[in-house]
């Protein structure tokens, strides 16, 4: 069984930065794709940014300059610094990691963490 353990939520002004992290741990073999997502009240889940296994990067528009994914292999952690936070990046983020351990390939989710940027 692999966990995805995140941290780094909080309250910030805006203009302010954050840096997300997200622990995987478990069987790991290997970690594929990663993902962070967000959704804010009353919305739905979106994917702010994506990291496959060959160091490429895609972000969602509204992110693009502002949020920068990164991710340690040897540590199994995947990481979302966001830069220049507006009140509308107020959401509970997940990190989501597609993972092959020594049974089987899939996906995971971390638990959320609530970010909240004030004005």
């Amino acid at each position: 069984q692999v966990q995805l353990v995140e941290s780094g939520g909080g309250l910030v002004q805006v203009g302010g930065s954050l840096r997300l992290s997200c622990a995987a741990s478990g069987s790991i073999l290997q970690i594929n794709t990663i993902r962070w997502y967000r959704q804010a009240p009353g919305a739905e889940r979106e994917k702010v940014a994506e990291m496959p296994s060959d160091g490429s990067t895609k972000y969602l528009d509204s992110v693009k300059g502002r949020f920068t994914i990164s991710r340690d292999n040897d540590k199994n952690m995947q990481y979302l610094q966001m830069n220049s936070l507006k009140p509308e990046d107020t959401a509970v983020y997940y990190c989501w990691a597609d993972v092959t351990d020594y049974y089987v390939r899939r996906a995971y989710w971390g638990q959320g963490t609530q970010v909240t940027v004030s004005s």
